[in-house]
């Protein structure tokens, strides 16, 4: 099994001599030959993509298709039609019937990366594939066979999607036969320094110019950050080294120059609180602006609340001056029309508040009080998808933010389009 293990990583260009990394790697080359889900699981950048094209082209199937499929990045109006195919005219633009990749790739392997991201429309489909090889194609009534070996990948956590209801119990139980787990980078630091100069080497060869080498400070450099973004940030640093710098031999203090929130990947004593804060600028002045908002809603539901009340409120000097103060900073004529209003109220009408209108009129305002910033977040970002009939860019233009910003509020939220 060692000489084996070697060959594959000769064969498919795996570097490294990590047990963990071994392991997956054996587990790969066992199932090859029967016909067994695999589930792929790992951090993004780890190299999942290799397992796939290994069970393949050790299986039995080898000489038939293999298909590799990003779930992630289908539209979710069109998946259903990538995979399993579409008759002409089942839906605007369906010009001709389209065959899918499960049609496509009958006696193969589909490798489904990012599966994870699949719709639970699709996930019901996907999970009538697994279990008796069948599906039906979009506007189709008739039922199709299939013979598709179908490995997936995913960095998700798959157990806190189930729990949120994004991804089904039961295909996942399907999908995940047999399960290989790949190491993150950071876990495997005997291979880093042995992946950067395969990097290297390969990066002066294509560029036609001297290996770059790292100084011993800059190999401790390497072990010691902590590489998010796995292989491919590994990669990605060693080609902006070989191409950017014209000294070959590279320090430790120039290859943290190159390694972005160097400071940021050792560990902090973080509250809860500052953890929670606003990631930006612009986040951070909406925040503000909703602090506002509130604390105006605060004074208009007092004024509110004087007019439409049968007897009028007598309000203690001392609790109106608190309130001044702690609006003061927020908006100074909206303050001066509250109290003038309130003051205009005390002398037509000159009633005394009863112990109970108090007690009713404070927990009203606490009840206000309760409104959270990521409630007001969440309005602003749902009224401005329906405003822009569902479309992320024209939403992020109004609300002044990236659309990659509003993706991942979307999916912060939970938000269904």
């Amino acid at each position: 099994m060692e000489s084996s293990t070697v060959n594959i990583k000769q064969r498919f260009g795996i570097i490294g001599n990590d047990p963990i990394l071994n392991r997956s790697i054996e587990k790969a080359i066992r199932v090859s030959p029967t016909d067994i889900s695999v589930l792929v699981i790992g951090e993004s950048g780890v190299g999942k993509e290799s397992y796939p094209k290994i069970i393949h082209q050790l299986s039995n199937r080898k000489h038939n298709k293999y298909i590799a499929v990003n779930c992630g990045a289908i539209p979710e109006g069109t998946i259903d039609s990538e995979l399993f195919g579409h008759e002409k005219g089942a839906f605007t633009g369906a010009t001709s019937a389209r065959k899918g990749y499960f049609e496509v790739a009958d006696g193969g392997t589909i490798f489904l990366d990012e599966v994870g991201e699949l719709p639970l429309t699709t996930q019901v489909r996907l999970l009538r594939v697994l279990e008796n090889g069948e599906f039906i194609k979009v506007g189709a009534s008739n039922v199709q066979k299939t013979n598709v070996r179908i490995v997936s990948a995913t960095n998700l956590d798959m157990e806190k999607a189930i729990q949120k209801g994004k991804f089904r119990e039961d295909l996942y139980y399907r999908l995940s036969t047999v399960e290989i787990k790949i190491p993150p980078l950071r876990e495997r630091k005997e291979d880093i320094h042995l992946l950067f100069r395969k990097f290297a080497s390969d990066f002066a060869k294509k560029y036609n110019m001297p290996t770059i080498r790292l100084d011993e400070a800059a190999q401790k450099l390497l072990n010691i950050y902590r590489w998010n973004g796995n292989i491919r940030q590994l990669r990605n640093i060693a080609e902006q080294l070989s191409v950017l710098e014209e000294e070959r031999n590279i320090s430790g203090s120039l290859l943290q120059t190159y390694l972005p929130d160097f400071n940021s990947n050792f560990p902090a004593i973080i509250d809860k609180k500052s953890a929670s804060d606003f990631s930006n600028e612009r986040e951070i002045l909406y925040k503000v602006l909703f602090d506002m908002k509130k604390d105006l809603n605060d004074l208009k539901k007092i004024t509110n609340h004087l007019k439409n009340e049968d007897r009028s409120v007598n309000y203690d000097k001392e609790e109106i001056n608190i309130f001044e103060k702690s609006n003061s900073e927020h908006s100074n004529n909206d303050k001066d029309t509250g109290l003038i209003e309130i003051k205009e109220k005390e002398d037509n009408f000159n009633i005394s508040m009863s112990s109970k209108n108090k007690f009713d009129f404070a927990e009203e305002i606490r009840e206000e009080e309760t409104l959270s910033i990521q409630d007001k977040e969440l309005e602003l970002i749902i009224k401005a998808l329906e405003r822009n009939n569902g479309k992320r860019k024209a939403a992020a233009s109004e609300l002044g933010i990236s659309e990659r910003t509003l993706y991942r509020k979307i999916k912060q939220h939970d938000i269904e389009l």
